[in-house]
């Protein structure tokens, strides 16, 4: 079995069981007029962070105050769409979970946003996507929320346009270089943003795919996984992995100096024995501001999780645990690994697809059961784990 499918192999597993805890949420809207922030109401001053001179950790640049992310993911909504597919006629509806998240204690929203919706050629961005980014940036900035942009996904194969997959690795290259610089320039001048992400746990494949298919098998209607080469050549992996963050990184220095810039890395993309992404973290970690694991703790493996998390924290550069959840384990072995894990990270993200905790109380399902233990969690434990 090749590196590529092996690696696709263990992402998708990871996620089985979490899928069914999405597709099976119902739609909410019970409490949105409630949660709607009023017009009427101040913008929250939002300072921009960056990392501390130390490397401990993130502070604000305006206070010097300390910062630890805090927050969700708002990958898709509990019928499994993504933003784009709702955002424009469904406005209120980003509002009211950006009010439900800021009220859960969240500083840090994840969005995910796809290429196809954001580049109509090549070299040419979509301009309407553009606007309504801003918009959706204002409404981070009137919340108080920080927003961690994941791009170039690719999640829905039906929307990735035909031209963008014919690409050959230079123009594709180029292509996710013109993405970034569009987005990056939209977003410049926001507090709101506290990082870029590049994209969404990348793989450097071994050896040369026999199909041109960038990427992964689907689970649940969408491909987390994509490649960034289709043939290795005579490359090392990492080599690649560096030249492409490099590339990116550099797109995004012409118009935006400033917000922090990391990737979205699966936790095995350590250089040891075994699988591996080609991302290993101490060789793109100069290129980067800081880095992120995906990391779901499994039961009676906190250990083994914890010197993952190590081997990503030996960089030298602070480590979010960008993605975590209820997947592997119940929540009390969550518990521990979460409050361990403070030695090691330096902020925290997990999920909320729009089902409040209310409406989460009204369920008789399972995933509705698992999702309210977790949001009651981050609840309780906010302050403790951003350290107020």
């Amino acid at each position: 079995m090749g590196v590529l499918s092996e690696a696709v192999i263990h992402s998708e597993n990871q996620r089985e069981l979490f899928m069914h805890y999405l597709i099976a949420l119902t739609p909410p809207l019970l409490l949105m007029s409630a949660l709607v922030a009023s017009a009427d109401e101040p913008p929250v001053r939002l300072s921009l962070i960056e990392v501390a001179k130390d490397s401990s950790g993130f502070v604000a640049k305006d206070t010097g105050k300390k910062f630890v992310p805090w927050g969700f993911n708002y990958d898709h909504d509990e019928e499994g769409r993504l933003i784009e597919d709702y955002w424009e006629k469904e406005w209120p509806k980003v509002e009211a979970d950006f009010a439900e998240m800021k009220e859960l204690g969240a500083n840090v929203v994840r969005m995910h946003i796809q290429f196809g919706k954001f580049m109509e050629a090549a070299d040419k961005p979509n301009e309407k996507s553009l606007a309504q980014l801003m918009k959706l940036l204002a409404l981070a900035e009137k919340t108080g929320l920080y927003i961690d942009l994941t791009g170039l996904g690719c999640y829905h194969k039906q929307d990735v346009p035909a031209w963008y997959d014919e690409l050959d690795e230079t123009g594709r290259w180029k292509a996710q270089a013109s993405f970034w610089k569009a987005v990056a320039k939209t977003c410049a001048e926001s507090p709101a943003i506290f990082c870029y992400d590049l994209m969404n746990e990348p793989v450097v494949p071994g050896g040369k795919r026999k199909e041109k298919d960038w990427l992964g098998p689907p689970f649940g209607g969408k491909h987390f996984v994509q490649v960034i080469t289709l043939d290795q050549a005579e490359r090392k992996r990492p080599d690649v992995a560096v030249a492409w963050t490099k590339h990116l990184v550099a797109a995004i220095r012409e118009v935006d100096k400033k917000h922090l810039v990391t990737i979205g890395l699966v936790d095995w993309s350590l250089d040891r024995p075994g699988l591996t992404s080609g991302f290993v973290p101490d060789k793109i970690a100069p290129e980067l501001d800081f880095l992120c694991i995906h990391l779901y703790p499994a039961q009676g493996k906190l250990a083994e999780d914890l010197e993952t998390l190590k081997g990503f924290a030996k960089t030298g550069k602070p480590v979010v645990i960008e993605e975590t959840f209820l997947l592997k384990a119940p929540l009390d072995e969550f518990e521990k690994f979460l409050l361990a894990s403070r030695e090691h990270a330096d902020g925290w993200v997990g999920f909320y697809w729009g089902k409040t905790p209310a409406e989460l109380r009204q369920g008789k399902t399972i995933s509705d059961a698992i999702v309210l233990s977790w949001l009651d969690w981050f609840e309780k434990n906010g302050r403790e784990m951003r350290g107020e």
